[in-house]
């Protein structure tokens, strides 16, 4: 017998659990779509596309719904002779800035013998290589960027709407799809470019557990063999996504982990407990990668929000937040960032599921501001943070939840 053989008694297709995995029908956003093809329809008429622009929360259906639609956009725009539909998708994670982008989609019309170093060019030139490469594409174009909210200049986000307008472009006709994980992010566009960007906005709210169970029962039947899950399992890693800001993407996680404990074990069948000892393993790991990619400052936001939460001083708004981190600084021996940049702290930490936030909306006298909570284990948190802990101190509302002795690898399930 060899070293590694086949495994089959727990998996019938575990890709099918993956992110990437395309089921035959979206589940769960029916709602969503139907206005999303509906933004989409004016490319199947002939006429000048749509500016979309989706936002919502990390894994709750924004790519996984474009993806959809323009598979099935690209199909069906095939049976017209009259329209002809090129579609560029394009990750901006790590393009942080408009030239950047401009560069990127350059060399995506372009053959690899033709292609653009990402310096060395006034910004002015490659705009103007990009609208020949468009032009010389002609037809219908559609441009995807994909967590658009990591570009930090929107240069490129008021071009490319306008290029046709501002006669850099005479045959082709572009529409611009942006997806941000980011609420604040349109909100921070300027005008000229929300108004052209944003020419449809369409949000994607988490999913709920109703629909959770729908989307994890349609890969569970792909992914498993008959009577491998035991009852209460689907519904349990439902309700664990809908507690984690309604994240499909996790409650995926969560049952390919499972599974793969289930198979490491040589079990039968995969139980409630072993959802529940997946899980705690799973926490760990997102708490640490998260954590460990944050600057000091993050570090010292996360603890004066554990800090806040043990005090049962949460929901907390900012100006509820910034007084304890600003101690926490002054005790660690750093300046205190400004307000602003505090709370894109608060952001990032959002987007990692360390926090949760919600918007609220009082009125004309009110105002608009969001309330931040802690979403995962204290104690966990803590004991990634065991050199800011070290460095500013064990805050009395923790006390009885820091061991000087413990690491995160302690908290093992039993």
């Amino acid at each position: 017998m060899g070293m590694f053989e086949r495994d089959t008694e727990i998996y019938l297709d575990r890709d099918a659990l993956r992110e990437d995995y395309q089921p035959a029908n979206l589940v769960g956003r029916d709602t969503e779509l139907n206005r999303y093809r509906a933004a989409l329809q004016p490319v199947i008429n002939g006429e000048q596309p749509n500016n979309i622009f989706l936002y919502g929360k990390t894994g709750v259906g924004k790519t996984a719904g474009t993806r959809y639609l323009i598979d099935h956009l690209e199909e069906d725009a095939a049976k017209y002779e009259d329209i002809d539909l090129t579609v560029k998708m394009l990750n901006c994670d790590g393009l942080s800035s408009s030239y950047q982008i401009a560069t990127r989609l350059v060399n995506e019309f372009r053959d690899e013998t033709s292609q653009i170093s990402t310096t060395g060019y006034p910004r002015a030139t490659v705009y103007d290589m990009l609208w020949t490469e468009l032009d010389s594409c002609g037809g219908t174009i559609y441009i995807v960027l994909d967590e658009v909210d990591h570009i930090e200049d929107d240069s490129i986000l008021y071009q490319l709407p306008r290029a046709r307008a501002n006669d850099n472009l005479s045959s082709a006709k572009i529409g611009i799809i942006g997806i941000s994980n980011d609420f604040s992010f349109r909100d921070d566009l300027s005008p000229k470019v929300k108004s052209s960007l944003c020419e449809e906005e369409i949000q994607f709210p988490a999913y709920d557990a109703k629909e959770l169970i729908q989307i994890l029962q349609q890969r569970a039947d792909v992914a498993f063999h008959d009577g491998v899950l035991e009852d209460g399992v689907i519904e349990l890693c439902a309700a664990y996504g809908a507690k984690d800001a309604g994240d499909a993407r996790q409650s995926l996680d969560l049952l390919m982990k499972t599974g793969d404990l289930a198979r490491d074990k040589a079990t039968d069948t995969i139980s409630e407990d072993l959802v529940r000892e997946a899980r705690d393993v799973l926490e760990r790991g997102r708490i640490q990668e998260g954590i460990s990619g944050l600057t000091q400052h993050g570090h010292l936001v996360v603890y004066a929000m554990v800090t806040l939460d043990q005090e049962g001083k949460t929901p907390a708004r900012t100006r509820d937040i910034r007084p304890r981190y600003t101690n926490f600084a002054e005790k660690a021996g750093i300046d205190p960032l400004v307000p602003r940049r505090m709370r894109d702290h608060l952001g990032e930490l959002s987007m990692l599921g360390i926090i949760s936030a919600i918007e609220r909306n009082e009125g004309r006298r009110g105002g608009t501001y969001r309330e931040y909570s802690l979403e995962m284990d204290p104690e966990m948190i803590l004991a990634a943070l065991e050199k800011t802990v070290d460095d500013v101190g064990i805050h009395k509302s923790v006390a009885n939840l820091v061991d000087n002795e413990a690491t995160l690898s302690d908290f093992q399930s039993t």
